[in-house]
Order: structure tokens, then sequence, then C-alpha cells
């Protein structure tokens, strides 16, 4: 029992370490930490959408969260390690914040939890399920779902891809719990089959191409050549039009020798 409960010690620790970095770093925009033990101490990787407000000027800020870390929870050397998160909207601790803030502003829920649906897909999540639970829209305790996509909910596809965050918005009624799912954008589910054909198949269809490529070529060479008679004709025309405007001063000039030669006569 004695090696049990230092498991569960450990784990309970590890929670109220994350409650404690969630409440110092909510206006950074928390999306969650890893916690894991080395020969060197404890290593914590914070997870943030805006680092800088984590580490403050100089790193005063993140200097004095692991002051208080090494003094509250007694942890051996701890080395606080942060990362930007580099897409917001597929992180659903992040976005349960956001959806929180929100509503605590007085957003209706319904607006609220569609708009932030539309933004997990925009970012290219695979799907996104976005529970409301809590006195949402009146004295009685109800609970809202909104959902757009593919999720799983057991199984180690859930464990593999899905992302999971926890909020709360607290409102005059009371507290609302918001819980965000999202799937990843790189998923690869049971159901998704590629069949990759074989080598021989393969230098038909090259064959093929190779076919397809030749008739083109041809067919641009017919449309050159069909361009051009056009051009041949036009040019004809014009010697053709040429000719005729010659003849006419020819004549001219013959008549006015005759005439004037009919006057030397007289």
């Amino acid at each position: 029992m004695a090696r049990e409960r230092k498991f569960i010690n450990e784990k309970m620790d590890r929670v109220i370490l994350k409650e404690f970095l969630q409440e110092r770093t909510e206006r950074a925009g928390f999306g969650g930490a890893d916690i894991s033990r080395t020969p060197m101490g404890t290593r914590i990787t914070l997870y943030t959408e805006r680092p800088a407000l984590v580490i403050g000027r100089k790193g005063k800020r993140i200097r004095e969260i692991t002051e208080e870390i090494k003094d509250k929870f007694e942890f051996d050397n701890p080395q606080i390690e942060v990362q930007e998160v580099e897409t917001p909207q597929l992180n659903a601790q992040i976005m349960a914040e956001k959806l929180a803030s929100s509503l605590e502003r007085g957003w209706y829920f319904r607006r609220a939890g569609h708009s932030t649906v539309r933004k997990i897909m925009d970012g290219g999540a695979k799907g996104c399920q976005i529970i409301l639970s809590g006195k949402v829209s009146g004295p009685r305790h109800r609970v809202e779902k909104f959902q757009d996509g593919h999720i799983k909910y057991c199984g180690e596809e859930r464990k593999k891809w899905m992302d999971e965050g926890f909020a709360q918005a607290k409102l005059k009624l009371g507290i609302i719990g918001v819980t965000v799912k999202i799937m990843d954008p790189n998923a690869k589910l049971p159901d998704e089959i590629e069949i990759i054909p074989p080598e021989s198949e393969k230098e038909e269809g090259g064959t093929s191409e190779d076919e397809e490529e030749g008739e083109k070529k041809e067919e641009k060479s017919e449309d050159q050549e069909e361009e051009k008679e056009p051009e041949e004709e036009i040019e004809e025309m014009e010697i053709e039009e040429e000719d005729e405007v010659e003849e006419p001063e020819e004549e001219m000039e013959t008549e006015e020798e005759d005439e004037v030669e009919e006057e030397e006569v007289e």
C-alpha cells in the first residue's frame, strides 16, 4: 500500500501543480504542461499562446514562478521551459479558456459555441465537440453540445488523437463547465484505407501517360498548322489586291501617252 500511496500522491501533486500554473499563466493563454523527473531535477514544459508574458522582463516572472514551485511543492531543482503553441485553434485547453472568458463577458452561449466550433474547424481540425453544462440560460441546469466533423468517444484512437480541455465560466447564475474536444488533423483512423497499385499497373500507367503526352503534342501541332493556313490565305488576298491596284495605274499612263501623241500629230 505504501508504494500505491506514493504514486497517488505524485499524481495529486502534478494535478495541483497544473492548476497552479494555469492560474499564474492565465493571461498568457495556458495550453498545458508536461512534468517529468530527470537526474538533474524536475523539468516542467509550459505550452502557452504568448510566452513573453510568462517569461517577463529579463526573466523576472519565470524566476518568481520557479521559486514558488520550489517552496510550495518541494520539487528538486525545478526547471521551467516555455514553448509557444503554433496553432492555438488546435489546442483544446486554450480554446476552452477563450470560450469561458467570452461567456463571462456576456456572450450568448449559442453564439459563443458556434463561433468557437467555426474557429477550430477553420484551423484544420478533423472534428471538434463543445459541451456546456450548468445554468446556461435559466435557473435550471442543462447541457448544451456543439459538434462538427468526426469525433471518437472510446478506444485507442481517442487516447491517441483526441485533445481535451476544460475551463470554468463564473457567471451570476452559477458556474458553467466548458469542455472542448478536438481531433488532430493528422489522425489516421482504421476505416481509412489506402490501396497501393502493384508495379505492373504502375508501368502500364506510365506507358499510358506517355501515349497521352504524344497525343497532346500531335493535337498542338495540328492546331498550329490550322492557324498558319488562314495566315497564308490572308497574304495571298493582299497580293491580289496589290496587283489590282497596279493595273488601273498602268492603263491611266497609256491613255495619257496616246493623248500626247494625238496632239503632236495635229
